[in-house]
């Protein structure tokens, strides 16, 4: 069975030798979050933090930090509920291997969250200041909670069935919040509280919200879960938990889980909005302050023995993208039942999960065509953009299953954009959407909320074949220079800083893109990015990902050599070049503080509790 709360999950992984308890004093702004990036990137083990500065409740992290820590802690239940998963794709699989399925009534059974009148998190009650209050990053606004699971319910139709669990960003103190009083709520757009949310604003009433922290491990993941609209979060959680979350439940308040080791109770007044912010987000930057819904603190209750999970976010990978592995595995096989026609998705932790989506799918429509085209890929790719947590993809790079063949997959990232870059015809098969809403953390677009996005496709035979070599007679306009190859096909060249306003191409751009148009075999580099630093943009894959995608509005930021506009449609006849420098309008990316650093190193010199680990 499934680990109930989280003193019960952390005694498990240390009888296992996988978690270290430190004594040491450590303090909550910075510092710990500091420790925990150090040890989850030395594949460490979860951290049990007995002494945080001026706060009684002790904190945990990197619980979810690898793989084979994400599997332990579900062993009991994850081949379960990935059958139930493929039991939805085949119903009809159960009837050829029934001894597959032995359990399946069971966690159905599990599914039901259990109504109790008490539990152990309403033993304690304390205030928000009272809290450990994480600062991550030097720039951050204020303390935050990171794995919090945010829970609402219809206005319109109250009840668990349509609730919403959702791990959206709380900032507990600092700019103009009341102390005790008032938090903030950062829900980004698409989200299922914000439907709650509408809801209670045409009602003209308060939104009330629970916020819990810590309890079943399953809660946490279901809150990560991108699961369809209507479908309730805690029912996954009693599935993937392996047992029936028990839910207290008081006349006229929202329920809590009883097991839970934290719960904020209350609600967002309408019209009241302030500044939340900043904060280093999962996109490796800072997202700035914006004004976001506050909500009004009625109670804060705890159990006795109560810990504070935490993570801390940054540029990929970090924690949670344990997160996102583990969710891929237990829905890959849903993909083709809720889009049909794709085989396979990536949204790429690397590139900031949302900026870029990679995908396989069939090509279908016109099989007696002579040559292959992309025409069911681009419904395929629509319908990835119109559904779900896919809807926030940026750059959409699909390819037909039927060039890629039985073993290709879009996770192979050089393979797959490799194949992408010899196949695709860039005069047909960049398709764009403009003036349209993006990732709220993105801030690559025109405003917030706001940018474009790119379909590209490729369908059919070898276009071209990929240069792994420059020529020799490349110039460039002044202030261009160091050319580099990233990859076959792909150049990266240093620019200079970028000086334009939000919204503004830089005529520069197409003076490089011109300029390139002359370099005889140009067309063997399809893909050219221009960036702030050219060889730290082709050291690796991660770094080419984070800098061409997190750092480009497709419409804005693409030129064309050969470029040319014909009935509303752009494409480029030999390449096409991104714009990847950092704007005038970006936020800045993430920087650890040096002191902090030190500090971290001693824990892990000789002697101290993480020597031999960091």
């Amino acid at each position: 069975m499934g680990y109930r709360n989280t003193r019960e999950c952390l005694e498990a992984l240390e009888a296992k030798g996988d978690l270290i308890q430190i004594d040491q004093a450590v303090d909550a702004n910075i510092e710990i979050g500091a420790i925990q990036r150090r040890v989850f990137h030395a594949g460490g083990p979860a951290l049990l933090f007995n002494n945080v500065k001026g706060c009684r409740f002790p904190m945990a992290a990197n619980i979810y930090g690898t793989r084979e820590r994400m599997q332990y802690i579900f062993r009991d239940t994850v081949e379960t509920v990935q059958r139930l998963m493929k039991l939805k794709l085949s119903p009809m699989d159960a009837l050829k291997r029934p001894w597959q399925y032995l359990g399946a009534p069971r966690t159905a059974w599990h599914t039901l969250p259990k109504r109790v009148s008490s539990g152990p998190v309403m033993q304690g009650q304390t205030t928000i200041s009272g809290l450990p209050s994480l600062v991550s990053w030097p720039m951050d606004g204020g303390g935050y909670v990171t794995l919090p699971q945010v829970y609402s319910e219809s206005p319109g139709s109250p009840g668990i069935a349509g609730s919403n669990l959702g791990m959206y960003r709380v900032q507990l103190n600092g700019n103009d919040f009341v102390q005790d009083k008032e938090i903030g709520l950062h829900y980004q757009i698409h989200r299922g509280i914000g439907h709650h949310h509408a809801q209670a604003i045409e009602k003209g009433e308060p939104l009330k919200v629970n916020i819990f922290v810590g309890g079943a491990p399953s809660m946490a993941v279901a809150a990560m879960m991108p699961l369809p609209e209507g479908l309730a979060e805690l029912f996954f959680a009693g599935a993937l938990g392996g047992h029936r979350i028990p839910m207290v439940t008081r006349e006229g308040e929202l329920p809590i889980p009883a097991e839970a080791d934290f719960c904020i109770c209350g609600e967002i007044v309408p019209g009241l909005e302030k500044p939340e912010g900043p904060f280093g987000d999962h996109l490796g930057y800072y997202s700035l302050a914006h004004d976001f819904p506050v909500m009004k603190v009625n109670a804060v209750y705890h159990r006795p023995d109560a810990i504070w999970p935490f993570t801390t976010v940054g540029r990929p990978p970090q924690e949670d993208t344990m997160f996102g592995e583990f969710v891929h595995e237990l829905t890959a096989e849903l993909v083709p039942s809720v889009f049909s026609g794709v085989h396979e998705v990536h949204a790429v932790d690397a590139a900031g999960v949302h900026p870029l989506l990679l995908a396989v799918g069939s090509e279908r429509y016109v099989p007696y065509a002579e040559e292959r085209q992309p025409q069911e890929l681009l419904t395929n790719a629509m319908a990835l953009l119109g559904n779900t947590q896919t809807s926030l993809s940026k750059y959409v790079l699909i390819a037909a299953k039927e060039d890629l063949g039985p073993d290709g997959s879009c996770h192979d990232i050089p393979v797959f954009f490799r194949h992408m870059l010899e196949r695709a015809d860039l005069t047909r098969d960049l398709h764009f959407i403009t003036r349209t809403t993006i990732d709220t953390l993105d801030y690559s677009g025109i405003t917030l909320n706001q940018g474009s996005k790119l379909v590209f496709a490729a369908a059919g035979s070898r276009k071209r074949e990929l240069s792994t070599e420059l020529s020799s007679d490349i110039n460039l306009p002044h202030g261009f220079r160091d050319p580099k190859v990233m990859a076959p096909g792909i150049l990266v060249i240093k620019g200079p800083k970028h000086r334009r306003k939000r919204d503004q191409q830089d005529p520069a751009l197409s003076r490089v893109a011109e300029g390139l148009s002359k370099v005889k075999g140009i067309e063997g580099f399809p893909m050219i990015v221009v960036a702030d630093d050219a060889d730290f943009t082709v050291q690796n894959w991660d770094n080419f990902l984070w800098v061409t995608f997190t750092r480009s509005d497709p419409a804005t930021d693409m030129y064309g050599v050969g470029e040319f506009t014909h009935a509303k449609h752009w494409g480029a006849e030999k390449a096409v070049v991104i714009d990847a420098r950092l704007k005038t309008y970006h936020a800045p990316a993430l920087e650890p503080d040096p002191e902090v650093e030190k500090r971290v190193d001693e824990l892990g010199a000789k002697g101290g509790p993480l020597h031999g680990i960091i």
